[in-house]
């Protein structure tokens, strides 16, 4: 098919969703206790990358921006991801800590929204996954001034033999300007594909008295 015969049909490109809905009497209380299963679900199933999360964040203008990062971690107080804190989004979250993900598991015919707030994380923690990492993702971390502008790939190429040379012996000291976040999420959207587009989505959202679920419209 010619490029311009596939533009012309990509209106008409659609399946439909069998796997299976989502009924409100088996929803837990806890969005933590379902996100858990379906993460699971995603890694056991053999999906690239099932951390992956669309992280999307504003500028100062109110123009959004959106990148994938990985999840590194998520408990009852959060989720964690790591980043260079002189990147475009760290800028932005430094002004609006407003945050949104998404995880778009389309294999299993899953997606999940994210809201909250991001906090910075520890020295100790940062230093705890640093360290964790694989040695030439260190040296990467040390080599990338992320989201500044380079001629060419060769810049960052040769930036990195010489970060190795410099740290080829004995432990590869935190980057000052390395971090990461915790977002403290108020608001989980589940949403399960299904037939003739009638989608179940559930939202939960944080209240003094815990979790509000509502169903919304597909």
């Amino acid at each position: 098919m010619s490029d311009d015969n596939l533009l012309q049909n990509i209106a008409g490109l659609r399946r439909e969703y069998i796997r299976g809905g989502l009924r409100r009497k088996d929803l837990p209380d806890d969005p933590a206790v379902l996100f858990n299963h379906w993460i699971k679900q995603a890694v056991e199933a053999g999906l690239p990358d099932p951390t992956a999360m669309t992280v999307a964040t504003v500028d100062p203008r109110g123009q959004p921006y959106q990148r994938i990062v990985l999840l590194k971690h998520f408990d009852g107080r959060g989720m964690v991801f790591f980043t260079n804190m002189g990147s475009r989004k760290a800028k932005h979250l430094e002004s609006n800590s407003r945050i949104s993900l998404h995880f778009p598991w389309h294999m299993l015919e899953r997606q999940v929204m994210v809201l909250g707030e991001v906090e910075k994380l520890s020295t100790l923690e940062v230093v705890k996954y640093f360290h964790s990492r694989p040695r030439d993702s260190q040296i990467g971390a040390w080599a990338s001034n992320q989201s500044s502008r380079i001629s060419a790939r060769g810049v960052l190429e040769g930036k990195f033999l010489e970060i190795k040379q410099k740290f080829q012996h004995g432990e590869i000291p935190l980057p000052s300007f390395w971090g990461g976040y915790r977002i403290k999420i108020n608001t989980f959207e589940f949403w399960q594909g299904g037939v003739h587009r009638l989608h179940d989505r559930f939202i939960y959202q944080c209240n003094d008295d815990g979790w509000q679920i509502d169903r919304l419209a597909p």
